[in-house]
């Protein structure tokens, strides 16, 4: 597992945009070269705080989008959400601010080498590795659905690019302000059959995760699932983001979703443990 982070590398990098949009601030940051070798699904490690502050772990953010542009070089987009002291902080970070941060980390998402029909769902600003995504898979010729859900309007990022970026479009929200009233488990089954969906990909609440990879056992479909664990320092050391996941073996094992993910197959994954080790996990 050592090799999947073996391309990272720790950066300054230069916030060159931080624009609020709605509930979240979208951030682009000049970094180089190493934009090239980012996927859909990685993230990346950022020392937040400044030089003298206390928060002395990192925060791991998901990568929005990267690309190589002909006048900024290789840029990363992120989505933040300003909840906490660390996320807040970068989020009021002025333009020209240099970020130290590590990239890129974690498994990223498997790109089909055949035309498919996928089905992404995000929820929240969760979402956000979704939109690349969706790039990366019509580049392979696929067809992509996408359902996006939050608790209200506000928080589901960017509706219209989402438009753009597949051949269609659902929303949910919790209060019924944006689309269809309820959340995004409750249309899958319907889009499955009506659009003959052969993968699920997700990103989003690790509740959300477990209901899709309900669905998808039901329906006999691959579960792609970007895991949300507290991650405190993105490259495997901490254990603190460690989750109990089911080998091709069949032995259940501890792992870290820093290294073995983000990205993982739902239906191997333990859900519903409560924070606590599973007494069928290797070495309970």
């Amino acid at each position: 597992m050592s090799s999947i982070n073996k391309r990272a590398q720790q950066i300054m990098a230069e916030i060159i945009s931080n624009k609020k949009v709605g509930a979240y601030h979208h951030i682009t940051l000049s970094v180089g070269e190493i934009a090239q070798l980012i996927r859909p699904g990685n993230f990346v490690a950022i020392a937040v705080g400044g030089a003298d502050s206390r928060m002395v772990l990192r925060r791991a953010f998901a990568i929005y989008k990267a690309s190589m542009d002909p006048l900024d070089g290789g840029i990363v987009e992120l989505v933040v959400a300003p909840h906490g002291s660390g996320s807040t902080w970068l989020c009021n970070a002025p333009l020209h601010s240099k970020i130290d941060m590590i990239l890129p980390l974690g498994k990223a998402f498997g790109i089909p080498v055949e035309p498919v029909n996928a089905l992404l769902v995000g929820g929240g600003y969760g979402s956000a590795p979704l939109f690349g995504l969706a790039e990366a898979l019509k580049a392979k010729q696929c067809n992509v659905d996408m359902v996006l859900g939050a608790s209200t309007a506000s928080k589901i990022y960017a509706p219209q690019e989402g438009k753009r970026s597949t051949n269609s479009m659902i929303f949910t929200t919790d209060d019924g302000s944006l689309g269809i009233e309820g959340m995004v488990s409750s249309v899958i089954p319907e889009l499955i059959e009506k659009n003959k969906i052969e993968i699920i990909y997700s990103c989003g609440p690790m509740a959300m995760l477990e209901a899709v990879t309900k669905i998808s056992v039901e329906f006999g479909l691959q579960h792609q699932c970007a895991v949300e664990e507290s991650m405190a320092c993105g490259i495997g050391v901490c254990m603190t983001c460690v989750l109990p996941v089911r080998g091709e073996d069949g032995v259940a094992r501890m792992l870290r979703t820093c290294i073995d993910g983000p990205v993982m197959e739902g239906s191997d994954i333990l859900w519903n443990t409560g924070r606590t080790v599973p007494s069928e996990v290797w070495g309970a």
